[in-house]
């Protein structure tokens, strides 16, 4: 029988994390899962956007798979993103990923030439197939992978038994509600500048980016919505979540390269920098993510 409760909360999307070579670093992994583990999140999403998965090699993405599940199976819900460019290689990884024990696999649509739809159910289901015993996700996200989700398609994949529903990353909060009307099991909140909007308009639970150097306050939200008891407060949260997202972004390093030095500054573990052609912090940057903490402490003070 199907267990939606598993699927129901905050999902940090997981970081790459690298040794001072940039090498994957097993010891960081398995830090990085147990520091979310203790903070008690719902489950991680791993190898994905905020993975850098299209910067790794397969077993490079094997190596990191397998020391989160030395940490997380059991404790934690994992779903692992799986896609590469080629069918071949993600199918490797769905298997892989359904050998380490994980919940459910993930995928975005092939990239770079634009497919028609029949093309893209074949991807998807081929990988589903190389994992016939765990639940697939379809992950939408149109503004980076080129190609984006539609109640066509998605009806199709969910002939597919396997197909529960939807990580969706598209803007409009009108998707979600999309999804959820052409019967997704599963729909999460991408975005997350907009959880509580995800929320409010069906979504499951969320799966985002900066959720790891503040998943209290994403918490916080999560509970104030499903649970109705407190809206404004939500909205109040949402908001100065937002503020962060928007202070994260505005230095010249990437955002992941300024999460990992928050994340360094607030107690989480050393997990490197990014990989290149992603850009690192220059120094300017370093007083941006000392805001950043600053206003995370704030917030988490209104908790």
């Amino acid at each position: 029988m199907f267990d939606i409760t598993k699927y129901q909360g905050i999902i940090p999307a997981f970081y790459a994390c690298y040794d001072e070579k940039g090498e994957i670093s097993p010891k960081a992994v398995q830090e990085l899962t147990q520091y979310y583990v203790d903070k008690g999140v719902k489950g991680l999403y791993v190898g994905g956007s905020s993975g850098e998965c299209i910067y790794q090699t397969v077993p490079e993405r094997k190596l990191l798979l397998e020391n989160v599940m030395k940490v997380a199976k059991g404790k934690l819900t994992v779903i692992a993103h799986v896609a590469c460019n080629g069918t071949r290689e993600s199918m490797e990884l769905a298997a892989h990923a359904e050998s380490c024990g994980v919940d459910a696999i993930a995928s975005i649509p092939p990239i770079y030439f634009h497919l028609p739809d029949a093309a893209i159910a074949k991807y998807w289901n081929d990988i589903s197939s190389a994992a016939p015993n765990t639940d697939f996700i379809i992950y939408n996200i149109p503004q980076l992978a080129g190609v984006a989700l539609n109640p066509g398609l998605l009806s199709t994949m969910l002939e597919n038994p396997h197909c529960i529903g939807v990580k969706n990353s598209s803007m409009p909060v009108e998707d979600i509600e999309k999804w959820v009307h052409c019967g997704a099991k599963v729909v999460f909140n991408g975005p997350d500048e907009q959880l509580l909007g995800g929320l409010v308009s069906g979504a499951t639970g969320g799966i985002g980016g900066t959720y790891g150097v503040m998943p209290e306050v994403f918490l916080k939200i999560y509970e104030l919505a499903t649970t109705g008891r407190d809206l404004a407060k939500a909205r109040e949260l949402q908001q100065d979540a937002c503020q962060i997202i928007y202070k994260m972004c505005s230095g010249k390093g990437n955002m992941y390269a300024m999460i990992k030095e928050i994340l360094r500054l607030t107690g989480g573990p050393d997990i490197g920098g990014v990989r290149d052609p992603l850009l690192n912090l220059v120094e300017s940057d370093k007083a941006i993510a000392k805001e950043c903490v600053e206003m995370i402490n704030a917030v988490k003070a209104k908790l």
